[in-house]
């Protein structure tokens, strides 16, 4: 598929992806939504880690594209809810640490698109909220659940139902977002996280982020997957170098490609 909304870059084994829609603030439209889709249905695993952040100097990606919505019936309403959960759903699983650069407005979408990330990392200048409430709406792409799982129940319901907007430093405060950073910093701070997790094992950290994910996944036993990952661990060639590597002291030489 060919991007209209995507601007697709490579920087050191690290995918760096631009919501492409400045005029519109990177609103995230039906096309935009089945860019992301065929992207994360790709093999990420010749790359270290994925970084999402939004074009211009003002919106990482402010909301859905109200426009679209304009026409949407109960019917269609859900369906645009499942194919957005869907997508945000193969973000939170891709197996390779995906950074969300905040750099500007993360509003509806755009804030569930960041929470969806492994990692949230905010320029000062950057601002959050789901203000669907005003819309007399509510959000339809995991909001509900994800800002609950990340600032507690009682935060997460002042947010979605005031649908006010929090600063970067509140967002810091609040555990919205892992850093805060100067805009000049943005994505050398993204890369060089990416950077300092490459050093390790990459069967370790898919399988971090599964254990992870598995422990807020409903119907499933975080513990018991944890169980499983671990012994499946043992015995990955990743293992035996890192356990050498620290016996010898020595620096593991992990293949990137597992």
């Amino acid at each position: 598929m060919k991007y209209q909304n995507l601007l697709i870059e490579v920087e050191d084994d690290i995918l760096m992806i631009s919501i492409n829609r400045p005029k519109a603030l990177n609103a995230l439209n039906n096309q935009t939504f089945e860019e992301l889709k065929d992207l994360f249905s790709q093999d990420f695993s010749k790359y270290f880690g994925v970084i999402i952040t939004g074009a211009g100097e003002k919106s990482f990606v402010a909301g859905a594209d109200i426009k679209e919505f304009l026409s949407l019936n109960e019917y269609t309403a859900s369906e645009l809810s499942r194919r957005g959960q869907l997508v945000f759903h193969m973000i939170e699983n891709t197996p390779i640490p995906v950074i969300a650069a905040v750099n500007g407005f993360a509003l509806g979408g755009g804030c569930e698109l960041a929470m969806a990330c492994h990692i949230r990392i905010a320029s000062e200048e950057a601002s959050f909220g789901q203000p669907e409430a005003k819309l007399g709406i509510i959000p339809g792409y995991g909001a509900t659940q994800r800002l609950p799982q990340l600032v507690g129940k009682g935060k997460a319901m002042e947010l979605l139902l005031t649908g006010r907007m929090v600063s970067a430093e509140e967002a810091l405060q609040i555990r919205l977002v892992e850093q805060v950073v100067k805009k000049e910093d943005l994505l050398a701070t993204a890369k060089n996280l990416i950077k300092k997790i490459s050093k390790n094992s990459p069967t370790a950290v898919a399988a971090s982020i599964r254990t992870i994910l598995a422990g807020y996944t409903s119907g499933v036993d975080g513990y018991r997957v944890e169980v499983n990952e671990f012994g499946k661990s043992a015995g990955q060639e990743d293992f035996k170098e890192g356990a050498s590597a620290f016996i010898e002291k020595r620096k593991p030489n992990f293949r990137k490609n597992n």
